[in-house]
């Protein structure tokens, strides 16, 4: 993957990947940071095939912005054959995978796929000044997921494991400074370094159990993934260590704790995250969203195997 930091590096990318015409994907909130030669504002959108259209005269997608304007840029790209450039503004990861999940305007989800084409990534960390704490701590929290299940999920590799670790350690250390110091452009800094770690780790290893049952609450009822995210990692780690204890001991060390999942909840709680009741998830729906999560291939990369009935009663246990 080409990565730069700093936007300044955004047009120099550009040229180097023989980029000329790209088309920007990004909510209203963000101007183009380069000349664009179109631009779709709905994000999250599920008229792929619109924005596919309206992409026509480009020779790129420029998706600036968190995981939704990034993921929908994905779907252009597997529509179009069009290489993503990636200007994130959250601490998602999103840049890192060709997949994608497709939802509406309303967040709900409507399907998903892969096959995008990811060209590069520029990070500025001042484009995340200013990011609620919600948002700061939920998007911080995904990628925090994404450390601890590279770190045990079948696809795990040495590689993945440095980039899970270093990621780890970064987060856990500046995420509470970022919530204390929204302003302070070194902590973003290393929290935006930390979620680069992160991203990476994911792309090297793939997702675990915590996210399969993040994805089927957020795209059943349109609620934030890393907010979910935030609430389903720590009953994923109580779950696994019964077979992967080592594992999650080295992601304890990376956050300096000897319960991880316990300081998972301390970070979680910064935003505001504590129970699945709080986001406005019914309790009579949870036996559905437990055999959806089952079925996602996070839950069947996962080092131990989860039944319906099991995964509903780690959704129970942070209702």
């Amino acid at each position: 993957m080409n990565v730069r930091w700093g936007l300044g590096e955004l047009p120099g990318l550009l040229v180097e990947l023989g980029l000329a015409r790209p088309f920007l994907v990004a909510s209203a909130r963000w101007d183009a940071p380069v000349d664009v030669v179109g631009v779709w504002r709905e994000t999250p959108s599920d008229r792929i095939a619109e924005a596919a259209e309206a992409a026509g005269g480009a020779d790129s997608l420029l998706a600036v912005g968190g995981g939704s304007p990034i993921d929908l840029a994905k779907a252009i790209s597997a529509e179009t054959g069009l290489p993503v450039v990636s200007v994130p503004t959250t601490y998602s990861g999103a840049e890192w995978t060709p997949t994608f999940g497709i939802r509406d305007p309303g967040r709900v989800m409507h399907g998903g796929g892969s096959g995008a084409i990811l060209a590069g990534i520029v990070y500025e960390p001042e484009l995340t000044v200013g990011l609620p704490r919600a948002e700061t701590v939920g998007t911080s929290m995904n990628a925090l997921a994404h450390t601890a299940e590279a770190l045990y999920v079948k696809g795990r590799n040495p590689e993945g494991d440095r980039e899970a670790l270093a990621g780890a350690r970064l987060i856990g250390e500046w995420l509470p400074r970022v919530v204390e110091a929204p302003d302070d452009l070194g902590a973003r800094r290393a929290l935006l370094e930390g979620a680069m770690h992160a991203g990476a780790a994911l792309a090297s290893a793939g997702l675990g159990l915590a996210h399969a049952m993040a994805q089927a609450l957020g795209g059943r009822f349109g609620l934030p993934h890393g907010a979910m995210n935030a609430l389903t990692l720590p009953p994923a780690l109580r779950f696994n260590e019964p077979v992967a204890a080592a594992e999650i001991e080295r992601f304890g060390g990376a956050l300096a704790t000897d319960d991880p999942a316990a300081r998972v909840q301390e970070l979680a709680r910064l935003g505001g995250y504590q129970r699945l009741r709080d986001q406005g998830v019914p309790e009579n729906e949870l036996v559905e969203v437990a055999e959806a999560a089952a079925e996602r291939a996070g839950a069947k990369a996962n080092p131990r195997p989860a039944t319906p009935s099991e995964i509903s009663g780690l959704l129970r246990s942070i209702y």
